[in-house]
């Protein structure tokens, strides 16, 4: 499996998280910054950099966590979600923009976004997810992309380098969104809907309620459009079910009894409900 290399566009935007200085490629293993100290971090062997600064923890999901979501996403359940986010990225972001993926998980959305053309670096603060996606790219085909261990609220990118930055089920750091990207930029956020997942949370629950809206949503970029995707799934095995479970924030958050539940039930058929939400960067 070839592995994914951040090309010179990409490259001219990386900053170094200690010194804040331009990171090049050498020879395909490492990212070197220009500064005096020549920090250096690793190409690893699926192509994803760890460009979190030193000493830092471990953080995000797990490896277990990962490979459910991996294994989910795999069979396009959500397909028609990564394709109404595709579109909506091409709509706003000129032809061989570059889009950040904030947050970007195992890469499912990521990839359907770089198999529009445009150049796409994918930051998580898992490094089992900036694994998995990393893999995933080199597995699809995608030769304009990056990935890396980052954190949303400090990503390794200098001021103004994005065209759009797309923040799906992660959490929205405004501030650090608005310094990356471009005067005139979008940021597309995906959140939960009203409706998301409730034929799980029945099947969970005794008695459930709608979703609530997000709390950390942009104020002060501009409100461009918002729009509600929605459709039915069945998911098809016990193993899928488990894996979808493990996706959401329920799986935390229910008590064993509850989750036990899951384990008579072989076919779920249950709504998904997102919605995309886009916002401008003004001139500043």
């Amino acid at each position: 499996m070839r592995k994914i290399l951040p090309d010179k566009k990409i490259q001219g935007t990386l900053k170094c998280p200690i010194c804040g200085r331009r990171l090049s490629l050498f020879e395909d293993k490492s990212l070197f910054c220009d500064g005096a100290k020549r920090h250096c971090y690793d190409v690893s062997s699926s192509g994803y950099v760890n460009l979190m600064p030193p000493g830092h923890a471990d953080g995000g999901d797990s490896k277990a966590a990962v490979a459910a979501r991996k294994r989910f996403l795999g069979k396009d359940y959500y397909r028609v979600a990564a394709e109404a986010l595709a579109d909506t990225v091409n709509e706003y972001t000129p032809c061989g923009g570059m889009v950040i993926d904030a947050g970007c998980g195992e890469g499912y959305y990521t990839s359907a976004i770089a198999q529009r053309g445009f150049f796409t670096a994918g930051i998580d603060i898992s490094k089992h997810a900036a694994d998995a996606a990393a893999k995933r790219a080199s597995a699809s085909g995608i030769e304009h992309g990056f990935y890396a261990v980052g954190s949303v609220y400090s990503l390794p990118f200098f001021d103004g380098s994005a065209d759009t930055v797309v923040n799906v089920f992660a959490p929205c750091a405004e501030e650090e969104f608005c310094r990356v990207l471009k005067n005139g930029g979008r940021l597309i956020v995906v959140y939960a809907g009203r409706e998301h997942l409730m034929g799980l949370k029945r099947a969970i629950y005794d008695s459930v309620r709608e979703n609530d809206g997000r709390e950390d949503m942009p104020e002060g970029m501009r409100l461009v459009e918002e729009k509600d995707v929605i459709f039915e799934i069945c998911v098809e095995s016990k193993e899928d079910l488990f894996d979808l479970f493990a996706m959401t924030p329920y799986y935390w958050k229910t008590s064993k009894e509850d989750s036990e539940k899951l384990n008579s039930i072989d076919r779920l058929k249950t709504t998904v409900h997102m919605i995309i939400a886009v916002y401008e960067k003004t001139e500043e």
